[in-house]
């Protein structure tokens, strides 16, 4: 189908949003392409960036999803805070800045074939439990069903992830005062 085609399905009364579908689709090919980078750059502060980009666009698909508190509270929290802890560790451990020939070449290429094998089976899972599913947006999200629904019925794991970066704060500070 051509692209007036689809322009003139949407326009007929369909349920198609051209508009959401191609930005949804950009979007997601630029969170692909930063997820790859970030797994497969040699330096660990450009690995970090990439993994902003990959956050920032997971915002990006929440403000599709006319979740804009979901959004804000993605780039408030994980961006704004995730990323900086990441980089005060990176920072406080003096990792490597630079290239690091430690990988071998066969490591690199099984993690690769892995990599590839489970997007496969993801794929292949997802579509055959959501191919027929349609997401039907009235309205945005209220603030007030989010916050219901992470301070009651995802509160622990809430919980564990708070408990699991001060964890990884406390491990980045006794391996930076070894010496």
């Amino acid at each position: 189908m051509t692209a007036a085609g689809v322009l003139a399905a949407g326009a007929a009364g369909g349920d198609l949003f051209v508009a959401q579908n191609v930005f949804f689709g950009v979007i997601a090919l630029v969170m692909i392409v930063s997820a790859i980078r970030c797994v497969t750059t040699r330096n660990v502060v450009h690995a970090a960036l990439w993994l902003v980009l990959v956050l920032a666009g997971a915002a990006a698909q929440f403000i599709l999803l006319g979740s804009e508190f979901v959004a804000v509270t993605q780039v408030l929290v994980y961006i704004g805070a995730i990323i900086v802890l990441f980089l005060f560790g990176i920072m406080l451990t003096k990792a490597s800045m630079g290239d690091d020939d430690s990988v071998a070449t066969e490591k690199r290429l099984m993690a690769s074939l892995v990599a590839v094998l489970l997007a496969v089976v993801m794929g292949i899972a997802l579509l055959d439990s959501y191919s027929d599913t349609r997401l039907v947006i009235d309205e945005p999200q209220r603030f007030g069903v989010v916050s219901d629904a992470i301070f009651s019925q995802y509160i622990v794991a809430f919980e564990a992830v708070s408990v699991l970066l001060l964890a990884a704060l406390i491990g980045a500070i006794v391996v930076a005062r070894k010496e």
